[in-house]
């Protein structure tokens, strides 16, 4: 796999108009993936999902080299919901729409230049190697979107055994916010998708995040967002990860000025073998600033959930307000669920808290129910659908949260 990789990267770099010093940046990312690999156990955030090895027993081999695809798109992933929208075809823009908005509020970049670094995560490498179109969205200070702003991830049905790396960064200037989901059409050949971005939250700038991972596929997807809140600027950050046979959400967030608060809310639903991670981290770097942390878990089927969370505290951080749980409902003897909850604290006048339980459905429930005249299965959805219920009802956004119960079929 590693000589197929390198072809497709030597092919890559030829086909394109690179500058000579993005070469040199791409080629530096590169030697370094190839250098260190995908990730496997011996490395410690990896410690619970190898990924080489999901990788190795799902690929023979991953063709990195772009897939240009012209798609009739008629699929309705979200209803009648009304948005705006950035269609991504097999990892490339091919539309923008911000119909809803004043378009001279917004500023969007495409192709643009690539910064010189070289991060220690070898996918992020991976990343800047191969990504082609890198796109940045600017919402200018004071402007408040109307609408969210849907991106829509499609995959042409033909794709297989690809790999694609896309990147979308986004720059909130003061007293903007905006409402965001993400999410993907229906495609059941393996490829592993690679997503990386990049967001700067300005002061007194709120920033909704959805990613809504629902449509059942067998691909293998990674993605990794690095958030910077302003001073009294907020995220509320919500996960739902139930469709990918596997996939890893990874936020690095930082709080580096006074007054700003992070809510991240996230829900585990698998069954059929599949493996998903939600990672996190919350940098409190300045004082006065909170953070908010709820994932819940269920599983069968043999499936496997991870939750690993950490909550960092500056010693200049004094008055932080940390929480942290994870819950998970074990439907089966075959699943496994693993949860890291950590804190690191610096500072002395603090208020942080973590923890994690995990178990099985409440027999004394379902027979309580079943008295009442449910069936079994009727009376353990009911239980399964109470339980994440809880993490959807945080869900600020009322069209948002009207939609995710309608796309995972949980009613109040």
């Amino acid at each position: 796999m590693e000589n197929n990789i390198k072809l497709n990267f030597e092919s890559y770099l030829n086909e394109k108009n690179f500058t000579s010093s993005q070469k040199e940046i791409k080629e530096i990312n590169f030697d370094n993936f190839i250098k260190n690999g995908f990730p496997n156990r011996r490395i410690e955030d990896w410690k619970f999902s190898d990924l080489k090895k999901i990788i190795t027993n799902n690929f023979e081999n991953i063709d990195f080299s772009k897939k240009e695809a012209q798609l009739n798109i008629d699929e309705n992933l979200i209803g009648d919901l009304e948005h705006n929208k950035i269609t991504f075809i097999n990892g490339a823009i091919s539309n923008i729409d911000f119909s809803y908005e004043n378009e001279d509020k917004i500023i969007v970049e495409q192709n643009l230049n690539l910064e010189n670094e070289l991060s220690k995560n070898t996918l992020l490498n991976l990343n800047t190697a191969f990504v082609s179109n890198y796109t940045k969205i600017l919402v200018k200070k004071g402007y408040q979107f109307k609408k969210p702003l849907v991106l829509f991830n499609y995959l042409s049905h033909d794709l297989s055994n690809s790999g694609l790396n896309t990147r979308l960064d986004i720059n909130l200037e003061d007293e903007a916010s905006l409402n965001i989901i993400n999410i993907s059409n229906e495609n059941l050949n393996n490829n592993f998708l690679n997503f990386r971005q990049k967001i700067n939250i300005g002061k007194n700038s709120i920033l909704k995040n959805y990613s809504l991972d629902i449509n059942e596929t067998s691909n293998i997807k990674y993605s990794f967002k690095d958030i910077n809140l302003e001073k009294n600027s907020h995220l509320e950050y919500f996960i739902l990860s139930k469709g990918s046979k596997f996939a890893k959400h990874d936020i690095n967030c930082s709080l580096n000025d006074e007054y700003g608060s992070v809510v991240i809310n996230g829900i585990i639903d698998l069954n059929d073998k599949k493996h998903h991670e939600i990672k996190t981290i919350i940098n409190h770097n300045e004082e006065n600033c909170k953070s908010y942390q709820l994932i819940k878990s269920v599983l069968n089927d043999g499936a496997k959930g991870v939750y690993q969370g950490k909550i960092y505290v500056n010693s200049k951080a004094q008055k932080t307000d940390g929480y942290q749980l994870s819950r998970a409902l074990l439907l089966s003897n075959e699943v496994e669920f693993n949860a890291k909850p950590e804190l690191e604290i610096y500072a002395d006048d603090v208020k942080c808290s973590h923890g994690s339980t995990s178990g099985n459905i409440d027999e004394n429930s379902i027979f309580y129910l079943m008295s009442r005249g449910l069936s079994y299965a009727q009376s353990k959805k009911l239980l399964t659908n109470g339980f994440l219920n809880e993490v959807i009802e945080k869900i600020t956004n009322e069209d948002v949260k009207l939609l995710v119960k309608k796309l995972t079929g949980i009613t109040e």
